[in-house]
């Protein structure tokens, strides 16, 4: 059944707690049980315990497949001239992504991709170099919008796309009945003229244009590797904005300002911090530009695990300083929501000929601008790869190699899920579920194709 998140702000029972960080997840899980049967708990902890069920399987399932030796083969077979003794310096320096399962150390499924991404030494000892020029060619369209914004004032593109889910063979359970959310564009700021094209099945239910998070939804008996199709087009127009603090207006506003638990969270340490970012100033403009220099600049990229299985992301976030885009992202809008401006998610692809995958960012409102934007990944991105410039437009400015589907966190689908989602957060992949429960996005093939993208 599904409880909302706001729940993994209760604390677990300690002895809960203890076998979760040894890495007993069939113990925690045994001891669940116990107490929601045997016990007479308070409501919010038993919805506690009931999301922790679904928590520990994600953590129990291949999220930390390679204990020390399989990531040093992992690794040996990857990397020039490495050592065992390089491994466990990086997870001394906090580099790579661990945990204890049944009390032995395992390394998160992609810490190897994080390093590449991150560290140029670790791409550059590749025994086999990754396609360097894809991604040359990605910063250099990415370099090249930030003139073009700049000379221009707007660009505008119509973009066409195919998603398309499928159940692995070994999960398929042929003749059951299945719910299948898609991801779809919806209406938002830059996103108009949406279009749905095709899908399949030709039954379906197709959320309002305006849901917070937009989606498809197929209900349907399995059939044999069945794959759930829609392709759709829509236009992306965004406008360039200069932010200048000297025009700005500071107001009290009522929205998009409070706490959303359990991410979004005005805690003591983030007060703390938030102090030793912004001081003294009460321009919002020099507010959020202290906020996005912070993360931008100290909050390293990392591959994350399954969003479900952190508490409190934008904490996290702070404390650990690292994470991907999403979790850069709420960690600006606690941030900027406990300065008094109004911020707000947006996700859903990033969609070019180089590269489609999925991707968040951040909104924040400033008078007399409006809301404009914040991507504090790929602005980070070009921090550290010295393109200043473009880390600075991306402080207000977005680029046209988006699909907005989701613009808030944690809002129910239509229609409604009835197990915890594999992304409780927003929708960009899809999720499927049976009539007895979700399935992870281990069990599941996920595909997003650009079909066409004219500029305009």
């Amino acid at each position: 059944m599904y409880h909302s998140l706001a729940y993994l702000s209760v604390p677990l029972p300690e002895d809960i707690l203890k076998m979760k960080h040894y890495g007993d997840f069939k113990g925690a899980s045994k001891q669940i049980d116990y107490l929601l049967n045997n016990v007479k708990l308070p409501d919010a902890l038993a919805i506690r315990l009931a999301i922790e069920k679904d928590i520990l399987n994600v953590l129990n399932s291949d999220e930390y497949p390679y204990d020390h030796e399989g990531a040093c083969q992992l690794m040996s077979e990857k990397l020039k001239d490495f050592s065992e003794q390089e491994l466990l310096d990086l997870r001394e320096q906090g580099k790579v992504d661990w945990l204890f399962v049944n009390g032995i150390v395992h390394y998160q499924r992609r810490f190897l991709d994080t390093l590449v991404k991150t560290q140029p030494v670790y791409a550059d000892r590749l025994y086999v170099q990754e396609d360097s020029q894809v991604d040359k060619d990605r910063r250099h369209q990415l370099q090249e919008n930030v003139q073009l914004m700049k000379e221009k004032g707007e660009r505008a593109a119509r973009i066409h796309l195919k998603s398309t889910i499928k159940i692995k063979k070994e999960f398929e359970r042929v003749g059951d009945k299945v719910k299948v959310h898609l991801p779809l564009p919806k209406n938002c700021l830059q996103i108009s003229d949406i279009e749905i094209i095709r899908y399949e099945p030709q039954e379906a239910t197709i959320a309002d244009i305006d849901s917070e998070q937009r989606t498809i939804c197929f209900e349907t008996e399995l059939e044999p590797d069945q794959v759930f199709s829609v392709e759709y087009a829509y236009t992306n127009k965004v406008s360039y904005v200069a932010l200048d603090p000297e025009k700005a207006v500071t107001r009290n506003y009522a929205c998009d300002v409070l706490p959303q638990a359990p991410h979004i969270q005005f805690t003591p340490y983030l007060q703390l911090l938030l102090q030793e970012i912004i001081g003294d100033e009460t321009n919002p403009v020099k507010q959020a530009r202290a906020i996005f220099d912070f993360i931008t600049t100290r909050v390293n990229y990392s591959f994350m695990r399954e969003y479900v299985a952190i508490d409190n992301i934008s904490e996290y976030a702070a404390v650990n300083l690292k994470g991907d885009c999403g979790v850069q992202a709420l960690l600006f809008i606690t941030l900027c929501r406990m300065a008094g401006i109004p911020a707000k998610w947006q996700s859903g692809l990033y969609v070019s000929e180089y590269y489609t995958g999925c991707h968040d960012w951040a909104q924040f409102y400033v008078a007399p601008y409006g809301w404009v934007f914040a991507d504090l990944s790929f602005a980070g991105s070009a921090y550290r790869s010295g393109h200043l410039d473009r880390w600075n437009y991306y402080f207000g400015n977005l680029d046209i190699y988006r699909m907005v589907a989701n613009s808030e966190i944690q809002s129910e689908f239509v229609p409604p899920k009835q197990f915890i989602r594999a992304d409780p957060i927003d929708n960009q992949r899809g999720e499927v579920e049976y009539e007895d429960g979700g399935l992870l996005y281990s069990q599941l093939e996920v595909d997003q194709q650009l079909i066409s993208m004219t500029e305009l």
